[in-house]
């Protein structure tokens, strides 16, 4: 009989939790194929962006809506990191209210679109609206959806290239979860400077990872989620603050809301922010391991543990650090932007354990229906410029 994260099927259907448990659990498989995906797309992909990235003046908007969005919040400090020009995260729900606030119609511009289904109402505004406004642009969409409108927009434009996710990755389940981290996963290779060689050894080794981690953490973090916290704070540096935005909200939403959550950098967290903490909440860091970056992420790991205000304070990190409480991951020596999957790993299965105990079901957890897996109720209105 099947069995995701410790639960057998029938239990899963029970309490309404099978397609999150499955979409949490097979992440790993999906990496590998979509490892097979970006070597068969290369040549075509590459045809496609290459000249976009030899331009010194390109400027590339990463942009999605809710999760989607914490995909280029996550991704962005990476790539800008191996690139010459401008690399900037911005959500399709600033986009489309203030379209000139944020578009530039004298620079060529990559718009990359991040959609689960590639129908929400703000991303086909975006898409629009930059069509619109900006004389040299280009787009590539990476979404999981193939009868989505998104995909179908790539198919007739000429200044579009669309790459599909994984067969699996179009989540059932109202949190996304393996088309976040596919997306991700994506964006770092594509916009990386890597070759397919690079890449095929990076994820292998990062899937082969979590297969295991799946399996070691579900007690540890069952208990975790047993423990009467009404408040989750997330945080990290550079691209780990973004990726603490997508597990803070997780556990948001599998929760409804019963968990409110927030989410930080290292060093900003002390600036206001750190009022969150009180003896109601679990602190999450994300330790960078990035020998520089660890001082700040260390600095606040040692003042949160001697304030000793928290419920719980749990670290996840690379680097061994022989305390309490820290879910060591061995020594990967891969950079940062692979430890983003085992961390958003650790947070979805956290998310997942803490919607059964409070007696949610998670694959969704609001049945009334104010909120929706593909947002509802949007109206957008023309541009006339």
């Amino acid at each position: 009989m099947s069995s995701f994260l410790g639960y057998e099927l029938p239990w899963l259907e029970q309490h309404n939790g099978v397609h999150t448990a499955q979409e949490i659990s097979h992440q790993p498989r999906l990496w590998r194929a979509l490892s097979t995906i970006l070597e068969q797309q290369y040549d075509t992909v590459s045809a496609f962006l290459n000249p976009l990235l030899a331009r010194q003046d390109l400027r590339i908007i990463l942009t999605g809506a809710g999760t989607s969005a914490f995909v280029g919040d996550a991704a962005a400090p990476f790539i800008q990191a191996g690139l010459r020009f401008q690399v900037e995260a911005i959500p399709t729900t600033d986009l489309v209210s203030n379209p000139e606030q944020y578009l530039d119609p004298s620079r060529p511009t990559l718009l990359v679109s991040y959609a689960r289904s590639g129908n929400s109402p703000e991303s086909v505004a975006a898409v629009a609206l930059v069509d619109q406004l900006i004389p040299d642009c280009h787009h590539l969409f990476l979404t999981c959806n193939a009868e989505g409108e998104l995909s179908r927009y790539a198919k007739v434009a000429q200044n579009a290239y669309c790459m599909l996710m994984p067969e699996g990755s179009n989540d059932k389940s109202f949190a996304m979860t393996s088309s976040f981290s596919c997306m991700l996963m994506s964006t770092l290779t594509l916009l990386g400077g890597q070759t397919p060689k690079q890449w095929h050894a990076q994820i292998e080794a990062t899937a082969a990872l979590c297969e295991a981690k799946l399996e070691q953490w579900q007690q540890a973090i069952k208990a975790l989620a047993e423990q009467p916290y009404q408040r989750l704070i997330v945080l990290g540096s550079g691209g780990f603050a973004g990726l603490a935005r997508e597990a803070s909200l997780k556990s948001l939403e599998l929760s409804a809301g019963e968990v409110m959550t927030a989410f930080d950098s290292s060093l900003g967290f002390r600036h206001g922010p750190k009022f969150t903490i009180n003896d109601q909440a679990l602190v999450i860091q994300l330790l960078s391991s990035d020998s520089y970056t660890r001082q700040y992420d260390m600095d606040l790991f040692n003042e949160i543990r001697r304030d000793k205000q928290t419920l719980a304070h749990v670290a996840i990190t690379e680097v061994a650090l022989n305390e309490e409480d820290v879910f060591e991951l061995g020594q990967l020596g891969l950079g940062d932007q692979w430890l983003c999957f085992p961390y958003i790993l650790f947070c979805q299965m956290l998310a997942f354990e803490k919607s059964l105990q409070l007696g949610f079901g998670p694959d969704n957890p609001c049945p009334t229906g104010e909120v929706n897996r593909v947002v509802q109720g949007v109206t957008i209105y023309p541009l006339n410029k």
